[in-house]
């Protein structure tokens, strides 16, 4: 059975996000500066449906979903695209597959005891996060 995500995530660490926002031809100046920031995590996780929400102090993304189901994903807040998003589990680690004009671009979360990983990826690069459980 898939772990329960509910809970809330400081940030403690990221890798290689620059080049992660560069394969999205984010441009210099918002890579810059999103790289500085040092976003929270909340989820709720209830069932086949989650809320995954991404705090920072200049926007906050959430994405709404139900596992499974393929959505319209709007990533305009992030890069101005489009996807069409399924996200289900592969074993332990919630799985993200994001269909759309850039290769390979998708995420996975997973628990190791209290902290909560993310790996994102976009064509060849790779940025891993890292979070607390807080409550």
């Amino acid at each position: 059975m898939p772990p329960n995500l509910t809970g809330y995530y400081r940030f403690v660490s990221q890798e290689n996000m620059d080049n992660y926002l560069r394969a999205l031809d984010i441009n210099v100046v918002l890579r810059k500066l999103v790289c500085l920031l040092k976003p929270d995590k909340e989820i709720i996780h209830t069932g086949d449906h989650m809320v995954i929400r991404t705090i920072t102090s200049l926007r906050d993304y959430v994405m709404d979903f139900d596992l499974g189901v393929q959505f319209e994903e709007d990533l305009g807040p992030v890069d101005g695209r489009k996807c069409q998003t399924t996200v289900s589990w592969d074993g332990d680690q919630l799985v993200c597959e994001q269909l759309g004009e850039k290769r390979n671009r998708g995420w996975r979360h997973w628990l190791e005891g209290d902290q909560l990983h993310l790996r994102m990826t976009a064509e060849d690069e790779v940025c891993i996060q890292v979070f607390q459980k807080v409550k």
